[in-house]
């Protein structure tokens, strides 16, 4: 048995299913962080980036076998009201928001959490910022009138969360670059 190879855009660690290669990307599960991993993935001419992403064996082993049945995840951010904001704004559905207040403004939200999450699932996102909050996250469990922001180098979509579910809006970010007045 060989130790590492790849099949159909597979890295199959020793028989088991450690990550895949979607485009130049190597998307692998930190359980098979190794030297000899790395060396493999260095060897590697058609792989110029190697992601360690939580999941990625899960996913593997519950039936997405093949790489392209994967979703490429996407970066998230979970905005927040900021302290000073209205106290009426907190915790209403998205056409109360509208209706008081109008479009939700980003110039009252800051970022409690920018990173990777395991699932591009509202849901699952959801469910993961109320009951395990991951490092580095700052804010309270995610409820109505949070935005989740869901981005990758092709854009981002914002998404309220609302009474049911999430309702995607227009959530235009304060531009992160500053001008120098002189």
């Amino acid at each position: 048995m060989k130790g590492i190879t790849i099949e159909k855009d597979t890295i199959v660690y020793y028989g088991n299913a450690a990550g895949y290669v979607s485009g130049n990307k190597a998307m692998v599960d930190p359980l098979f962080e190794s030297q000899e991993m790395q060396d493999f993935l260095n060897r590697q001419k058609d792989i110029s980036e190697v992601k360690w992403v939580d999941g990625v064996f899960d996913r593997l082993s519950n039936g997405q076998k093949e790489a392209h049945e994967l979703t490429l995840l996407k970066n998230c951010r979970i905005w927040q009201l900021k302290p000073e904001s209205d106290i009426l704004m907190r915790f209403i559905s998205y056409d109360q928001m509208k209706k008081d207040f109008g479009e939700p403004n980003p110039q009252d939200y800051q970022v409690v959490y920018d990173g990777e999450v395991e699932s591009n699932s509202l849901e699952a996102i959801y469910t993961k910022f109320n009951t395990a909050h991951p490092p580095g996250y700052t804010g309270h469990s995610l409820s109505m009138s949070d935005v989740v922001e869901l981005y990758d180098g092709e854009g981002s979509q914002f998404h309220y969360c609302d009474r049911f579910g999430f309702k995607q809006i227009d959530f235009e970010a304060p531009s992160q670059t500053q001008t120098m007045q002189l």
